[in-house]
């Protein structure tokens, strides 16, 4: 009997790329959803499924209250997390709240092939090297965009800091900050300095 799998994420490359690896050996058949209230959707018109994956920073997850609310919607059969931003300390916080497994967007695809089977079958699935921190990035897909100065400056918005505040303490004129402020808002797609540093916090940045 084949596998019923709901595959949310964002981003349309990795929907697919993770559908044509499950569905390769013929013994899963996967759907997939963009954001979270559309996986709701589906779990609640077709589910509950044998495995939700989700992907962790896609619209609509709010961090692990998505998780959350996908597992209650799929009705104790499990769900997982997939992300390329999370670190550690999200892994760890999401298999407390009850999610099947872990999987960083880094696994290798007969790796993460393992992972679903692993999950689906009731197991909790979570990388070793991962969860040990032998595996952290260095640097995360987020952080990956954005300059060592902006990220200073994205440190100085989560502390909740002033613009003077960050200029001093990075000894630069104020009018620089602005600048540097109103790039990060635009490259985190943040509506302001404190969605930004929401958006930070919930990507796992520190």
């Amino acid at each position: 009997m084949s596998l019923r799998i709901l595959i949310a994420d964002d981003h349309d490359l990795v929907r697919e790329t993770l559908a044509m690896f499950l569905d390769a050996d013929g013994e899963s058949q996967t759907v997939s959803a963009k954001d979270l209230r559309e996986a709701l959707e589906m779990i609640k018109s077709d589910g509950p499924f044998d495995l939700v994956l989700l992907d962790f920073t896609m619209p609509g997850m709010k961090g692990l209250e998505g998780l959350t609310k996908a597992i209650k919607a799929n009705e104790g059969k499990p769900v997982g997390l997939i992300s390329g931003t999370a670190t550690r300390l999200i892994a760890e916080q999401a298999l407390e709240a009850g999610a099947a497994g872990f999987l960083p967007k880094t696994l290798p695809a007969k790796s993460l092939v393992n992972a679903v089977k692993f999950m689906a079958a009731g197991e909790v699935y979570a990388p070793v090297r991962f969860m040990s921190g032998k595996d952290d990035p260095e640097e995360t897909d987020f952080e990956k965009d954005l300059s060592e100065r902006e990220r200073q400056v994205l440190r100085g918005l989560m502390a909740a800091k002033s613009n003077k505040e960050i200029a001093r303490d990075l000894d630069l004129q104020e009018v620089t900050i602005k600048l540097h402020v109103k790039t990060l808002a635009q490259k985190l797609d943040a509506k302001n300095r404190t969605d930004a540093a929401m958006i930070a916090r919930d990507a796992g940045f520190v």
